[in-house]
């Protein structure tokens, strides 16, 4: 069989051919599946085993004293022989993968032959085509969990067993530094728990992988956003535990867990990094400092691991098997998923030069798999991708509309009749020209209240009349996308409420619309970016120069029994209709468009997970929940970028915390949402001939970015937006 090897003297790597295990008492004999490369443990013993002698006698100076006494002991030409003997052979790699048990040695009764189980060890679940597992070191694979997933089960074991060392309570904040694979874990992990995590680390796409997958926020530890994300989370207090998960040869995590603890946090070492602690910080605070030893209880008793010889439940709750077989429980159950971590699958044929690449930053990763032979390559899904229409426009003259600017509305239903029309009936030089409705009393209806010079219920003949300037289409969803093109190709201004369109093919038959007429007057509701006080905070917290966090949460609640934005066979899902305020509102506070969507959701409810990724590297997460409160605020949103932080809340009191702090004023219990400083701009571009209150590529990109969701949980994948900029 093969199995990958390493020279440590050499640092030479090799997919050595070398004799099967034979089957002992007390294990089985797995032939793998799929192995799982720890890009952080793994990678330290390649960098290890390539340094000089004095390289690695200091990166290992445990091991220089045992050579030192070794010498005092048994003199320098035995000692010598006998170091450069072990150096000069070839060591395992691996320590965690996914099998089926080929044979069962004596004493093992709870697998047989055929079974899938997920296996632990450095020393027994190696990268290797057979492996001889001691009973204590493997579990079951619970039914419907892939096997590439099942492979992950020994360092989620490692990052579960350190979650249990920080004793977390729900509703705590936790503070994890390094989010390479086992951070990735822990974050999940923790936001499965009910804790709140903030993520510290340099990469900016492993901070974005960490958002995405339950962080409230993350950033370079070097920057302020975190500092800042962990005051705003804790009231100034700190968190409540740090989880260590990184590397290297810097002090720098032990201080900053120092700095944001609250007092008497406790402050857990998963990984392997430098812990120079800073007396006075750890002693001032009464840090509690814990190590988290691997896999669990267990692990390095040889009674345990070789024997079999298992801990009492009830003295012992989780010992290193349990903490393996519950991890793959939360995988199967859909609580951690690791699908997102999974970087490269690489055949095991191609072991070596998967490490090469690995080694030398050409292949850059989270997680990598092998794939061994008689494993089908998994079908891979092409990545969903949602085009952003380019917008060419021949654009012809555009006509100044005559003082008062002539308007007509198509619909006249609640939102035109509560949030539009009451602006424009007493706005000065603006005409309400002609409604139109489907039925002939709501029109009536409308012409009574707000003015209208006529109403009717022919949609044509208001197209059709050159006296009218603009049109507003405020009807059901389903209509806007050709409501919106018929009135363009009549040569009128449009303004349409969200959503512009529900499918990509709505959306390229307006812009079609556009071409063909030259008439690029158009203008949709997205009224947010409008708001007074949201305008005002954005120039209070100033320029950026740093990729931003932003998060969002629109706290939608429940709708009626019987309202037609349940009938999403016709009129889309909620988040098709109104996503877009939300994203546009995103996307002019970080000043771009999307370039790509990723969401999730819970099943059994409407609750949305929104990730929007930016050129710049910035991010937005939008949380669209219907299960919360009615009495909490309905929408909120923190912008922290730069050591700053902006807090909107729900357009009533906005702050941002810089090197000064300034609060607005409370507003009056009437919000107001932008609607009025919205109709105002577009009048007026109406009427001059200016260009519209929002660039066209901008309308259509969060159009774009508002369908990509759908496409996005549909495939549960992250969707590339095509053309964005």
């Amino acid at each position: 069989m093969k199995q990958v090897v390493q020279n440590y003297r050499s640092g030479e790597l090799a997919l050595l051919d070398v004799p099967v295990p034979g089957c002992k008492p007390g294990g089985v004999l797995v032939r793998s599946a799929y192995s799982l490369i720890s890009t952080g443990t793994e990678l330290m013993k390649v960098s290890e085993a390539g340094m000089s002698m004095v390289g690695k006698a200091r990166s290992r100076p445990d091991q220089v004293a045992k050579v030192v006494q070794s010498v005092a002991v048994n003199g320098v030409p035995a000692t010598y022989r006998k170091v450069m003997g072990k150096l000069d052979s070839y060591t395992p790699l691996g320590y965690s993968l996914c099998g089926v048990v080929e044979q069962v040695g004596a004493g093992i009764d709870d697998v047989k032959a055929g079974d899938l189980v997920a296996c632990a060890g450095n020393e027994h679940a190696l990268h290797a085509e057979l492996n001889w597992v001691p009973k204590n070191l493997y579990v079951p694979v619970p039914d419907g969990l892939a096997p590439r997933h099942a492979a992950f089960g020994t360092v989620g074991s490692i990052a579960l067993q350190g979650v249990r060392q920080g004793e977390s309570r729900l509703g705590e904040v936790a503070l994890v530094v390094g989010l390479g694979l086992i951070g990735q874990l822990v974050v999940q992990l923790l936001a499965a728990s009910g804790v709140r995590v903030v993520g510290a680390d340099p990469d900016p796409a492993r901070c974005e992988l960490a958002e995405r997958l339950g962080a409230a926020a993350c950033g370079d530890p070097a920057s302020a956003a975190v500092e800042n994300a962990v005051a705003e989370l804790t009231d100034g207090h700190g968190v409540d535990q740090v989880y260590l998960a990184a590397g290297g040869g810097s002090n720098q995590p032990v201080e900053l867990a120092a700095r944001l603890s609250r007092d008497r946090g406790r402050v857990v070492d998963i990984g392997k990094c430098r812990l120079d602690l800073p007396w006075n910080a750890y002693y001032e605070k009464e840090l509690d400092v814990r190590f988290s030893r691997s896999y669990g209880p267990g692990r390095y008793d040889p009674e345990y691991e070789l024997q079999g010889r298992d801990y009492p439940i009830g003295y012992v709750r989780w010992t290193e098997r349990r903490n393996l077989a519950c991890f793959l429980d939360l995988m199967a159950r859909g609580s951690v998923d690791v699908e997102p971590l999974v970087s490269h699958v690489a055949d095991f044929d191609d072991a070596v030069e998967t490490y090469r690449s690995l080694k030398d930053g050409e292949l850059k990763a989270v997680a990598v798999l092998f794939r061994y032979p008689g494993q089908k390559a998994e079908a891979q899904a092409p990545a969903p991708v949602v085009a952003v229409p380019a917008v060419d426009v021949k654009r012809g003259p555009v006509r100044a509309a005559r003082t008062p600017v002539r308007l007509a509305f198509v619909g006249a239903g609640n939102y035109a009749s509560s949030m539009l029309l009451p602006h424009l009936a007493r706005r000065d030089g603006v005409e309400l020209s002609t409604v139109v409705t489907t039925t002939a009393l709501s029109g009536a209806n409308a012409q009574r209240k707000f003015g209208f010079t006529a109403a009717t219920t022919d949609l044509d003949a208001v197209l059709g009349d050159e006296s009218v300037d603009a049109v507003f289409v405020v009807t059901r969803h389903s209509s806007h996308a050709e409501l919106t093109r018929k009135a363009l190709l009549a040569g009128k201004a449009v303004f349409v409420e969200k959503p512009l369109a529900l499918t990509e093919d709505e959306l390229a038959g307006v812009l079609a619309a556009v071409e063909e007429s030259g008439n690029d007057r158009l203008q949709v509701g997205f009224n947010r970016r409008f708001a007074p006080l949201l305008q005002e905070a954005r120039k209070r917290f100033g320029d950026r120069t740093g990729p931003a966090s932003l998060r969002y949460l629109v706290n939608a609640g429940r709708l009626d029994h019987g309202s037609w934005y349940l009938q999403q066979g016709t009129e889309g899902s909620r988040f098709a209709g109104e996503g877009g305020h939300f994203i546009d509102t995103a996307s002019r506070l970080l000043e771009a468009d999307p370039v790509s969507v990723y969401a999730v959701a819970p099943s059994g409810n409407e609750d949305l997970q929104v990730v929007l990724r930016y050129p710049d590297g910035s991010t937005a997460t939008i949380s669209y929940v219907t299960t919360g409160s009615s009495g909490f605020p309905k929408e909120t949103l923190d912008l922290i970028a730069d050591g700053k932080v902006l807090r909107f809340d729900d357009f009533v009191r906005a702050s941002v915390y810089g090197r000064k702090r300034w609060v607005s004023s409370r507003l009056p219990k009437a919000r107001d949402k932008g609607q009025n400083a919205e109709l105002a701009a577009f009048v007026k571009a109406v009427r001059t001939g200016g260009p519209m209150p929002v660039p066209l590529r901008s309308l259509v990109a969060t159009t774009a970015a508002t369908l990509a969701v759908q496409a996005s949980l549909a495939g549960g994948a992250p969707v590339t937006l095509t053309g964005s900029r």
